[in-house]
């Protein structure tokens, strides 16, 4: 068995600043933006990253166990691969103490601030690569637009500040493993940024194109332009997914329908329950979150499901969606058969089978005026439609 490749590269996102400017009581990194943490964004960004890095959080000391379950709950994520680290009452303080946990392997050092959730993947990558390839710190920015004037401390205007030679700096800001652990070795004072600590031990820095996206949300204003990005974009946390089933009537097999038993009629057969409505929607949700479908997850000969009830597959598929950071928003299912006559127990079907995936469920019936084989009563068929949503941190994964 091949062994785990060793991370190469770490990210330390920087979690432990206060929000005073913002208002808030929390640290920025647990304001809350378009229903998750700032902290829960910026790791997804992070865990979009071509390669898989080591990452490294710092957070005030009574908010580690909330980042740890938070890290655990951001779509993407794989396993506990974060660490979770006191920060220091600094920016500086909290880099030092991340740059203890670095794994040997590590070469490229990134540090980013929680403060810009909007920050792209792909920015993350272009950083790791010019580091990787020059040997030397990189830092992303952007050309500063606005005219930039120098004032005494009574306001007057000194000088007009020539802007070419000006850019605004923002983070991932990437570094040789070793400059920024001698950086700080060395550091007598304290920086801004950890460029500004690398630059005054020696080492060259450089620019290269930031993104707009990556701006720091540090006041009100901010946080409001954020959401309105977020707003904008949010179908992007939102997968639909369609899944059909039908089975053939058996005289021989008690009916299971919409997770119900139904006393006195016919089954319909198949290896395990042969329940079209748990099944449509279990593809359904597969589909959705690229998983395939209950075929090719669960298999049509394995003992264990042999009769199993649609309940056992709809709460392993959950699972399943839930690992990949879905939850399910709502479930529309369309019936068709001529037997047995499901409006009288619609409602019973509907309320078990929301409770099951914690989601609104409605079903309709239907038949076919006699065409094809639903038609002429030889089975029945299914069509769901799921819609998912990016889990939230403070959201239930499944129903208990």
């Amino acid at each position: 068995m091949s062994q785990p490749k060793l991370p190469q590269i770490a990210v330390i996102v920087l979690g432990a600043g206060n929000g005073t400017r913002l208002g808030r009581a929390e640290p920025k990194a647990f304001v809350h933006l378009a229903g998750r943490p700032t902290l829960s964004h910026a790791l997804e960004a992070v865990f979009g990253m071509r390669e898989s890095p080591q990452i490294i959080v710092t957070v005030p000391q009574s908010f580690v166990p909330m980042a740890i379950e938070l890290a655990r709950a951001v779509p993407g994520n794989v396993g506990d691969s974060v660490t979770v680290v006191v920060g220091g009452s600094t920016r500086q303080q909290s880099v030092a103490a991340a740059l203890l946990e670095l794994a040997p392997s590590v070469e490229i050092v990134l540090v980013h601030d929680a403060a810009r959730p909007l920050t792209p993947s792909v920015l993350f990558d272009s950083i790791a690569a010019e580091v990787q390839r020059t040997k030397a710190a990189v830092v992303p920015g952007l050309p500063v637009a606005d005219t930039i004037k120098r004032i005494d401390e009574s306001g007057l205007v000194v000088e007009t500040v020539d802007r070419s030679e000006l850019t605004a700096v923002q983070t991932p800001q990437g570094f040789p493993r070793d400059e920024l652990v001698r950086a700080h070795a060395l550091a007598d004072g304290e920086f801004t940024d950890d460029s500004a600590l690398v630059a005054a031990a020696g080492y060259a820095v450089s620019v290269i194109a930031g993104d707009s996206l990556a701006f720091k949300i540090t006041t009100a204003w901010e946080l409001r332009r954020a959401e309105q990005l977020f707003s904008g974009s949010a179908a992007a946390g939102i997968r639909v997914g369609t899944g059909t089933d039908a089975h053939a009537y058996d005289d021989g097999t008690p009916m299971w329908l919409g997770g119900l038993f139904w006393p006195g009629v016919a089954g319909l057969k198949g290896h395990s329950d042969g329940d079209v409505v748990c099944h449509a929607i279990c593809d359904a949700m597969l589909s959705a979150v690229r998983l395939g479908d209950m075929g090719s997850v669960f298999g049509t000969t394995e003992p264990r499901l042999a009769g199993a009830r649609g309940e056992v597959f709809l709460r392993e598929t959950l699972a399943l969606v839930k690992d990949v950071g879905f939850v399910v928003g709502n479930v529309s299912v369309q019936l068709v058969g001529n037997r047995p006559k499901f409006a009288p127990r619609r409602l019973e079907s509907e309320w078990l089978l929301s409770h099951l995936l914690n989601a609104t469920v409605s079903i309709s019936a239907t038949t076919t005026d006699s065409l094809g084989f639903t038609g002429r009563g030889e089975g029945m068929a299914a069509i769901a439609t799921v819609l998912l949503h990016a889990r939230t941190a403070a959201e239930p994964a499944i129903a208990v």
